[in-house]
């Protein structure tokens, strides 16, 4: 699933490969998906992108958007896998298909949810301003939002949850949160109002640093970039790890059940 680290990563190869490429033909689903949804439908996309060249990409949040010299933008959410092929290598099903002047096409999927999004620069839509207005967490500011955040949270606020809801930190989700704590040596259910001064220090490090990595690796290697490769970034917290010892202590690296979703944790690094 999109965050922040495989939007980041995905703009990069789209400024790099597709910017000053052509849009010569629009292919609708070959396969609809209930929980693909568009704006406006994909019939309608042919009249504003043919023969629009693509003149940017950025990631953001759980979206990545292109940008067009017409004025245009398209935007992809987190569940939308976005891959560059090679003229003839196209899968036979897909949610869209754009082809480029250069042979080459982007493939748009969907597997669980996602949207699909062109607009003027007019999306109304608070997921997307919610990412698109985020400070980053690479800016000088960040500690002031991090620090203002923490201070409106409920002491009852377990750090998953200070982490990943209420759009406090777009792009921060149920899966880069889980090396951020583990770096930072704390557990996902730790309430914050427990968290000594140097624990919420090393948090904030940890987000900082933690997602530095992981996008200058190309993504975690539980996602997939534009050319369907895994990231290099090796997660000590994931569905690849759990039952295995950890890296630092030895301990069996744990799963559970929690808010919706999973967690995973040392229980010896990271004591609740």
């Amino acid at each position: 699933m999109l965050e922040l680290p495989e939007t980041t990563v995905l703009a990069g190869q789209l400024n790099d490969l597709v910017v000053g490429r052509t849009i010569d033909q629009i292919l609708p689903p070959t396969k609809p998906h209930k929980f693909c949804f568009f704006t406006p439908e994909p019939d309608q996309f042919p009249q504003d992108l043919l023969d629009a060249r693509i003149t940017g990409a950025k990631g953001f949040g759980i979206y990545a958007e292109l940008t067009f010299d017409n004025g245009k933008k398209l935007c992809i959410s987190d569940g939308v896998n976005l891959r560059l092929l090679r003229e003839g290598k196209e899968p036979s099903e897909y949610q869209l298909l754009i082809k480029l002047s250069d042979g080459h096409s982007l493939v748009f999927t969907v597997a669980m949810y996602g949207s699909i999004t062109l607009h003027d620069d007019t999306f109304d839509n608070k997921y997307y301003l919610a990412s698109r207005n985020a400070i980053t967490p690479f800016s000088k500011s960040f500690h002031d939002e991090f620090s203002l955040r923490l201070r409106k949270s409920k002491p009852t606020l377990s750090a998953k949850a200070f982490l990943a809801t209420e759009q406090r930190f777009p792009g921060i989700g149920n899966g880069v949160l889980q090396d951020i704590l583990y770096e930072a040596r704390i557990h996902p259910k730790r309430k914050v109002s427990t968290l000594s001064d140097e624990e919420i220090d090393r948090l904030e490090q940890s987000v900082v640093s933690t997602l530095r990595e992981m996008i200058r690796l190309g993504g975690r290697d539980t996602e997939k970039d534009l050319f369907d490769q895994s990231g290099g970034y090796v997660t000590a917290m994931s569905k690849n790890t759990v039952g295995k010892a950890c890296k630092r202590c030895g301990a069996v690296i744990v799963k559970e059940n929690y808010m919706g979703g999973s967690v995973y944790y040392c229980p010896g690094c990271q004591g609740i």
